[in-house]
């Protein structure tokens, strides 16, 4: 009876390792997959050589939403560094929304003069309908007319709210903006801020667990990747400890 006990324990034994191995072997063939999938979730800064440069009385232009006129085009370049980014129709107007929450996080710095795009709109429309010159050239003017160190210039090319709720969406919230700074002295692009983000589950992107767990689990709203972008990006904002 002993002996029969014994037998069993190791018959169990060789079966849990043999369980064991067949859940590596399958593992590293995994692996390999979530290595080759690409779900854009990051953020991008771009920064002169040179030091830090500050800038303490900025201009913001009203943020642009990019599109192309051919309707079937997925992808469209900023008109100022030539970045490409996917593009999405969905939304009717998110220029509002990414414009809003980049002006409130710069207006919570006290050290920086902001001029509103209110005021800075009437000046583009009339230096750019006068002004027969290259985009860099048009936007250096508007800063000087303005009286201003830099000029905040905005494009967004989506803007996708999420469908569906916090814990089970049917398609995720998905954005993506660039910001440029344009020193108005020299019209040089001192800091240069890229977001593109679409939100992916745990299983789709185990690589993504950090950020999984840092958003509570759940799906983010299109606002709510917009503020995570803008923070990133405004953490070497140029002027701001």
């Amino acid at each position: 009876m002993r002996a029969l006990k014994i037998a069993f324990l190791r018959t169990q034994d060789i079966f849990s390792t043999r369980r064991l191995l067949v859940a590596l072997t399958v593992l590293c063939f995994l692996f390999p997959v979530f290595l080759s999938c690409r779900y854009r979730d990051g953020v991008s800064i771009t920064v002169i050589p040179g030091g830090k440069t500050v800038l303490n009385r900025i201009a913001v232009l009203p943020f642009k939403r990019i599109v192309t006129e051919d309707a079937a085009a997925k992808m469209a370049s900023c008109p100022l560094c030539g970045a490409v980014f996917n593009i999405d129709r969905s939304t009717a107007s998110p220029i509002t929304a990414v414009e809003g929450v980049f002006m409130e996080r710069l207006q919570g710095f006290n050290k920086l003069t902001i001029i509103s795009s209110e005021s800075a709109s009437d000046v583009y429309r009339r230096v750019a309908a006068s002004v027969k010159a290259p985009l860099p050239e048009i936007l250096k003017q508007v800063g000087r007319e303005l009286g201003a160190d830099g000029l905040l210039v905005g494009y967004v090319f989506r803007y996708r709210e999420r469908k569906g709720y916090s814990y089970s969406v049917e398609k995720p919230a998905s954005v993506a903006f660039d910001v440029h700074l344009i020193r108005v002295s020299d019209g040089i692009v001192a800091w240069r801020g890229a977001c593109d983000k679409t939100q992916s589950s745990l299983m789709e992107n185990i690589l993504q667990i950090a950020s999984f767990y840092k958003r509570g689990g759940r799906w983010l709203t299109a606002k709510e990747l917009t503020e995570e972008g803008v923070s990133e990006m405004l953490k070497t904002f140029p002027g701001i400890e």
